[in-house]
């Protein structure tokens, strides 16, 4: 089985990636069937890049599950700029921090700002908690009691 190796730009560690089609696309399967099996159903719509093995792996799910026969696949060429660019906000907030001591609380802080990105883009449902026209403090600590 050949193997490519991917060097992330911190700490310089590797990772092992499938080097033939074949692979990729059983990888891609694997991750789907996965997904699959944590989320109890299959999802309504997939955007993916340009990555040929997972278009190709979406498109063979139905032969191996009937449920992702409805499943709609989209492609995205700039699905990755799209990720980046709303992940900045997180990358702004914790880059001055100077790291973390311990994966408990990097994990609690960045779920706090995601939580505060939602709630800025409206992403969030604060309609059950009755907040209209409340100052953000406000809004904050209901939605941590909730």
């Amino acid at each position: 089985m050949g193997l490519s190796l991917s060097c992330s730009g911190q700490g310089g560690q590797y990772s092992r990636l499938p080097a033939k089609s074949k692979e990729r696309r059983a990888a891609a399967k694997a991750f789907f069937r996965k997904a699959f099996r944590t989320q109890g159903r299959a999802p309504i719509r997939i955007t993916l890049d340009g990555n040929a093995a997972s278009h190709r792996a979406v498109r063979e799910m139905p032969s191996e599950n009937e449920v992702w026969k409805h499943t709609k696949l989209r492609s995205s060429k700039y699905l990755n700029n799209l990720v980046e660019q709303d992940h900045r906000g997180i990358k702004s907030r914790t880059g001055p921090m100077l790291g973390f001591k311990r994966f408990d609380y990097t994990a609690i802080t960045i779920a706090g700002v995601e939580l505060l990105r939602r709630i800025h883009k409206g992403q969030f449902a604060l309609g059950p908690l009755r907040l209209k026209d409340q100052a953000a403090p406000a809004i904050w600590n209901a939605v941590l009691s909730a």
